[in-house]
């Protein structure tokens, strides 16, 4: 949805495949040790960017990608791939700096 009518997408958790899905689980088990970085983690980035995209459609487009989920910020083994995935675009866990940069597009539009 471009323009103003769309400035929070909030992500609640890590878009990781369910462990049960059967095509993902083939996948991880041709893998063998390496299922989780060469099958869980590239689709996880993939769906990531995608959701963060939802709010960027066109070039004046601005607002705020919350990712809830805390494991995108404590994961030490993966969090840099994920984040590498996204967008380019500030990053902050200051909720006031998030609600003041809300605030200030919301008079803008």
């Amino acid at each position: 949805m471009p323009g103003p009518s769309l400035s929070l997408v909030t992500i609640d958790k890590l878009p990781f495949p369910r462990p049960d899905e059967p095509l993902m689980a083939a996948r991880r088990e041709r893998a063998g040790a390496a299922g989780f970085t060469t099958v869980d983690l590239p689709r996880t980035a993939t769906l990531l960017a995608q959701g963060a995209g939802r709010l960027i459609r066109t070039s004046t487009d601005r607002g705020v990608v919350a990712v809830l989920d805390k494991r995108l910020a404590t994961a030490n083994s993966y969090r840099w791939t994920l984040i590498k995935a996204l967008p380019p675009m500030r990053r902050t866990k200051d909720f006031e700096e998030t609600k003041a940069f809300l605030e200030s597009i919301a008079v803008q539009d």
